[in-house]
């Protein structure tokens, strides 16, 4: 029997997923420290980003124990044991992959599949997701959310696509346990590593982020 991986303690504390995706990773680390100054410890690798799981051992082993590293864009069996060899200790799919979600599971790793009908939902929540990724949020809004919530109480939601720093907070109160965010936040600081205003300034988004989510984070709304 599957035992359904607990979710990542990062997210649970702080409501906020950063998704690092770019054309390469050479500014992934520069941007990890950035964000992690700044409170935003759940960070995601996508696999489309070239050199992406040498940047994830590096981020994570220079992060240590206070940021959770995971891997993005898992597709397949293959891309898990990457991934896992990497060291990530999250998986992300934009996609329903029950042989992927399972075997995340059975390796005692949470996985956060994206879906977006209730079907799909439900599908990836039997199968051992921790959490399920609605995505792309932004297609819905909070409002979908809430809609989707009713009925699938128990099943946890992580907003991801199109969600901005501004909506953050919306979808939380609507029912989300976290929200992903991507280029809102990076705002092309992946490719500006080697500029310190550049960095300075995500680090003050990610502080923004957590400033915006925070009330409804104490509130309690959503499943941590």
């Amino acid at each position: 029997m599957t035992v359904r991986p607990a979710l990542t303690p990062q997210l649970v504390r702080t409501r906020a997923m950063a998704i690092l995706r770019s054309a390469d990773a050479t500014g992934l680390p520069a941007v990890a420290h950035a964000l992690a100054a700044g409170g935003v410890t759940c960070l995601e690798i996508t696999l489309t980003t070239t050199g992406a799981l040498d940047a994830l051992a590096r981020i994570r082993a220079e992060l240590g124990p206070s940021a959770a590293v995971g891997a993005g864009t898992v597709m397949t069996p293959a891309d898990l044991r990457d991934a896992v060899a990497a060291g990530a200790e999250f998986l992300v799919a934009p996609v329903v992959e029950p042989d992927v979600i399972r075997a995340a599971a059975d390796l005692g790793i949470p996985c956060y599949p994206g879906a977006w009908t209730p079907t799909e939902v439900a599908t990836a929540w039997r199968a051992g997701a921790a959490a399920v990724k609605l995505f792309p949020a932004c297609t819905g809004g909070p409002a979908y959310l809430r809609q989707l919530r009713a009925p699938l109480p128990d099943i946890p939601l992580v907003a991801v696509g199109g969600v901005d720093l501004a909506e953050a907070a919306e979808y939380l109160a609507a029912g989300a346990c976290a929200v992903g965010v991507g280029s809102p936040l990076l705002r092309g600081a992946d490719r500006a590593a080697g500029d310190p205003a550049a960095l300075a300034a995500l680090t003050g988004r990610a502080r923004d982020l957590l400033e915006t989510v925070r009330p409804a984070a104490r509130a309690g709304k959503g499943d941590a």
